[in-house]
């Protein structure tokens, strides 16, 4: 799906929302006229134009700005809410659903016809400024020469018959034209107008003195087509009963105001794409899932006791179902990076204001999914650095200069997949680390004597950055310089089971690479028993599996080391875990970060996909162990967190 589709579906979506805020409003409105309803419709129409605006779509940007406009005029008080103006800003709804309806099947508003209502819309705008414009049952003139008119016919007739609709403007109008075009729009929402005296292009080209006379065939009744005709700046209204049979008129331009077009519009059945859900309800629905995944492998292991081939059939379909149903729960939990990379920047442009800096942010790939869990411990880091990349990275505008690099720097945040993992880097152009001044600071700290730390390698001086505490700022300030910082982000990108790299050249800048998985509710591992007793590791720890030759173990001090291909690797038995196993003849290496050890295993039972589990609060933490998964047989087995052991 391109960007665009994606951001149309949204688009319809909440349009569609604040249009049935519109035409729900506008009922309430009709019974009761209160200024909380009101504000609710102006925001909603005016939410529509904005969006509308910005995705390029002009003719519905102008149908809500004229609506925006009248509203304008009824919250001021300048204009009062009447039926015809209700049903007005009804068929605007209808238009603009239409509008959606064809934006939602791929195409734009270019072709839709609007015209109509937004020269409605305007005329009520332009001509009912500072008097009650269509109130039902507002007398304005001359009251004895409506009441005379309304002794002369009864107040109903039958359904569908014919009245002539006299109409007198006041001397003081100055626009006569719109007036009456104004009284024609009114009268066309309560019925079908078959004449005007003058013709109607007479009216609208100005060519109308103070009286004029509309032929009507309506149900509506005599009181209601004065009342349409009533307003400011109209001396008098006379309806009689016309009786000449209805003459069939020239059709008006676009008459969308009128009922059987309505009908049709509510008859149409639509079909709801877009739902909104709670997130716990998803989380529970994940719950449920993961507990299909475990029972999946309940009964493969029934299946292959058995060997019952009907099982096996019916059971291969389920799984496939179940399978399914994983990747599918898995889709839906996703989302775009875009939701905490669009707050960042602000923070860019606040602490580069604070420190005096010109700073240039550039965000790329935010379209790349993330499971919400990851997504929840992935703010606070990725804010620690972006301030720290603009803060400790990005140099002053003189010190750039000095150094012959542009003034503005520049910090660039990137995502994408790589295989079956999300990375993340955060770039920026400034001076780099400092690894002299970082040295300085461990041995002012006491973390190391300065031989130590000048012996230190690079990679040895990145670690340090990472110690609880540690800064390299001179001076505490309100963005930096308390020492909490690199160690909190490890902390929390490690607790989503992701690991950071930094890459630093002095003088170039800095970057800082995040390694994500998607999701961390379900996980390949690799089944293994230490001691009999079974344990998982994470897939994406493990490096390779060999046999363990005991000639090729050696004593360093305390500690036990292999030398496998040139490379000496400490070797842990984890007897405090598992007890003192005498049988193990795996090794199996694992890597976390650049370090990489071997632990001693019985023997490998193959890989499978576990949903993993956290340790509960009873328990507490356990050093060594990331979480549990109950596999098929019912047993709980703990996964190893491969960070802790290396």
């Amino acid at each position: 799906m391109s960007d665009m589709e994606e951001y149309r579906g949204l688009f319809v979506t909440e349009s569609r929302e604040n249009l049935d805020t519109i035409s729900q409003a506008l009922l309430t409105l009709e019974e009761c006229e209160d200024r909380e309803t009101i504000d609710e419709i102006f925001r909603s129409a005016h939410t529509i134009k904005g969006a509308s605006a910005s995705m390029g779509y002009l003719k519905l940007e102008k149908i809500c700005h004229s609506m925006e406009d009248v509203f304008d005029l009824i919250r001021n008080e300048k204009l009062k809410v009447s039926a015809p103006l209700t049903d007005l800003f009804l068929a605007c709804t209808d238009q603009i659903d239409d509008i959606l309806d064809i934006i939602e099947d791929g195409g734009d508003d270019s072709g839709c016809s609007i015209d109509d209502l937004v020269s409605s819309l305007e005329s009520w705008a332009h001509g009912e400024e500072g008097g009650d414009a269509t109130s039902t049952g507002d007398k304005t003139g001359d009251d004895s020469a409506e009441e005379a008119s309304a002794e002369d016919v009864p107040s109903q007739t039958g359904p569908g018959d014919t009245y002539v609709v006299g109409i007198d403007l006041a001397p003081e109008c100055s626009m006569k034209d719109v007036r009456a075009m104004i009284v024609l729009s009114n009268l066309e929402e309560i019925g079908r107008i078959v004449s005007t005296k003058p013709s109607r292009e007479e009216i609208e080209s100005g060519k109308i003195e103070a009286h004029f006379e509309v032929t009507v065939q309506s149900e509506a009744g005599v009181d209601a087509l004065r009342a349409a005709s009533s307003g400011t700046e109209i001396a008098s209204v006379t309806v009689t009963v016309g009786n000449e049979s209805p003459r069939p008129a020239p059709k008006p331009r676009q008459k969308v105001e009128e009922a059987p077009p309505k009908s049709d519009h509510h008859d149409r059945p639509r079909e709801i794409k877009n739902i909104r859900v709670d997130i716990h309800l998803l989380d529970q629905m994940m719950n449920l899932v993961e507990d299909l995944v475990i029972n999946r492998g309940r009964l493969k292991q029934i299946a292959q006791k058995n060997q019952i081939k009907e099982f096996d059939e019916a059971l291969n379909m389920v799984g496939r179902s179940v399978a399914d149903l994983q990747n599918l729960m898995m889709h839906i939990r996703m989302i775009p990076l875009d939701h905490i990379f669009n707050r960042l920047p602000r923070v860019v442009r606040d602490v580069a204001q604070h420190d005096h800096k010109d700073v240039e942010f550039i965000i790329e790939g935010g379209d790349t999914e993330l499971d919400r869990s990851v997504m929840d411990g992935l703010n606070d880091p990725l804010l620690h650095l972006i301030r720290n990349a603009v803060d400790h990275g990005v140099e002053s505008p003189e010190e750039r200069k000095a150094a012959g690099k542009s003034e503005k720097g520049l910090v660039r945040l990137s995502a994408r997949r790589d295989r079956d993992n999300v990375v993340i880097r955060i770039e920026d152009d400034g001076a780099g680390v400092n690894y002299d001044k970082v040295r300085q600071k461990a041995v002012s700290r006491g973390l190391y004597t300065a031989e130590e730390a000048a012996t230190l390698t690079d990679d040895q001086v990145i670690e340090v950055l990472f110690n609880p505490g540690f800064s390299t700022a001179d001076t505490i300030t309100d963005i930096s310089g308390r020492g909490v910082g690199l160690d909190v982000v490890r902390s929390a990108i490690e607790a989503l089971k992701g690991s950071i790299k930094v890459e630093s050249v002095r003088g170039k800048g800095t970057c800082f690479e995040l390694v994500l998985p998607p999701t961390m509710a379900i996980v390949e591992v690799m089944m293994i028993r230490i001691n009999g007793k079974r344990c998982a590791i994470p897939i994406s720890n493990v490096v390779e599996v060999a046999m363990l030759k005991n000639d090729g173990v050696h004593r360093v001090g305390n500690s036990r080391v292999i030398l496998l291909r040139d490379e000496v690797l400490p070797l842990y038995t984890l007897d405090d875990m598992f007890g003192t196993s005498r049988s193990g003849e795996v090794l199996v290496v694992l890597q976390y970060r650049s370090k990489k050890c071997g632990i001693v295993a019985d023997v490998v039972e193959g890989q499978q996909e576990v949903v993993v589990k956290p340790l509960s609060a009873l328990v507490g933490s356990c050093p060594g162990v990331g979480g549990v998964t109950i596999p098929g047989d019912g047993e709980v087995v703990p996964v190893l967190d491969v960070n802790t052991i290396v």
